[in-house]
């Protein structure tokens, strides 16, 4: 359970440390609910970032919550306490960003995988959705 792996339509994968210190409710329940796939569209108002309002029901606890993240990290929208703007929200950040409300910060991309999640973000920024398959990285 130290890292998870996205894998986009044309098989590329892109690799998640998972914060296990800083979110370790998060991280676990994140990582029991793979694989799974959603189709993930591009932020309108809170920069650099990819995000669903469809994710799985993660029943958790508020931790290492913030609007503010780094490049590269991803963030998921507790239920407790209940947020309106972000409960059941998974947000990926590519680049500079601040979310509209806080949300557990649970996860980073590897930083020699960072250039392929700018190119996935920015393909969806341009191009449009795209269904994204979150899975278990093999040996983790």
């Amino acid at each position: 359970m130290e890292y998870f792996l996205i894998r986009t339509p044309d098989n590329q994968t892109i690799r998640f440390r998972l914060y296990h210190a800083e979110a370790p409710v998060t991280s676990e329940a994140f990582y029991k609910m793979l694989p799974f796939s959603r189709t993930f569209f591009h932020a309108k108002t809170s920069g650099s970032e990819i995000w669903i309002d469809d994710s799985p029901v993660f029943d958790i606890i508020q931790e290492n919550a913030s609007v503010f993240t780094e490049p590269g990290e991803i963030v998921l929208g507790p239920l407790k306490p209940a947020r309106a703007r972000t409960t059941h929200c998974i947000g990926i950040y590519y680049g500079e960003g601040k979310g509209l409300d806080s949300c557990n910060i649970f996860g980073k991309v590897f930083t020699e995988d960072l250039p392929l999640l700018k190119a996935l973000g920015d393909s969806i920024w341009k191009d449009g959705t795209r269904e994204l398959r979150f899975e278990p990285a093999a040996g983790s």
